[in-house]
Formats: structure tokens, sequence, C-alpha cells
């Protein structure tokens, strides 16, 4: 058995499911490319993201918050003109805006892993649905945390964005009972 949504679904959306949704992350760059990568996908299919994680690693640095933190109104230009890459001015301003935030961390030895991961004392959280609908957008934890990282400065970074990081990052496990992935 697999997750509802995996069904019909084409390679790349299978391999996503089977070998990274709800595996537990904890590398710093792959995080921060995770927060940017859900953040891109407001508004779009989760699908066109995937399908454009190559050319969006490739225009962003392979998502190095050292890099990305100094880009610049020019650098910001020049990626709009990308027709490989999601062209939306915000989600662009946003990615540096977020690195910038990040570096700001970095500087002062803390991380996204251990901001993230601090929140739920290091255990992902274990759902038990057995039908998709039974599976929230957000829930009162990824709103805090949005709140948490607005505060911080970061940008989007709503409810449901975070609800899917932590799906995606492996801090909530929301693997349907039954499908091959759950464990």
């Amino acid at each position: 058995m697999k997750c509802a949504w995996i069904y019909g679904a084409d390679q790349l959306m299978i391999d996503y499911h089977d070998k990274e949704w709800g595996r537990p992350l904890h590398d710093e760059r792959g995080l921060f490319e995770l927060l940017c990568l859900e953040g891109l996908q407001a508004g779009l299919s989760w699908k066109i993201v995937l399908n454009k994680r190559g050319f969006l690693r490739e225009a962003f640095d392979n998502f190095e918050v050292e890099k990305i933190s100094q880009y610049t109104l020019d650098d910001v230009e020049k990626l709009l003109t990308d027709p490989k890459i999601i062209r939306n001015r915000r989600k662009i301003e946003a990615i540096i805006n977020n690195a910038k935030i990040v570096n700001a961390l970095h500087e002062r030895n803390e991380s996204l892993d251990s901001f993230f991961w601090g929140i739920i004392d290091n255990q992902p959280i274990i759902n038990n649905f057995k039908n998709p609908e039974e599976i929230p957008t957000k829930t009162k934890l990824s709103e805090q945390i949005s709140k948490t990282l607005k505060k911080m400065g970061f940008k989007f970074v709503g409810p449901t964005i975070i609800y899917s990081f932590m799906e995606a990052s492996g801090m909530v496990n929301d693997h349907l009972v039954g499908c091959y992935s759950r464990n």
C-alpha cells in the first residue's frame, strides 16, 4: 500500500515519496533548500517544483546560504529572466531574505536543524492517519512555528507551508497507516 496522493503519479513523484518525503532530514543545506522549495510551491503543485528542482539548485547556487545571502538586485533581475525556474519576484526575494537570516543564525552558532528539530525534542511526530482526508494542512504547532519564523523576519513561512515542510523533512510522519514508506 502507498499513500493515496502517489497513486497515478509519475516516477519523479513516486521516487520523492519513496526516498525523501517523511524521512528525517538534518542536513543544514538540505533543510534550507526544502524551506525554499516549500515557499516556492505556494500556489503551485509540488510536481512543478520537483520538475524544476535541478534548475533551481543550479540557479540558486545549490541553496548555499552564504552565497545566496550575498545576492544583489542584479541577481534578482537575472533570476527573473531564467525560464527554467519559478520566476516570482516575491518568492525570489524571500529566498534571499531567508538566507540572510539563516546566515545570521549560523554566525551565532545556531542552525535550522537545532531550531526545527529542537521544537519537537528531536523526535518525529508520528501520526496514525488511515485516510488522506484526515491529514491536516496546518496544525497548532505549524502555526506557532510560522509565527516565530515571521517574528525572526522569515518570509513565505505561513502555517500551511511550514506544515508541509514538517512533513517533507520528517519532523512529522504523515505516511498513511499501511504505507510501505511509513517506517
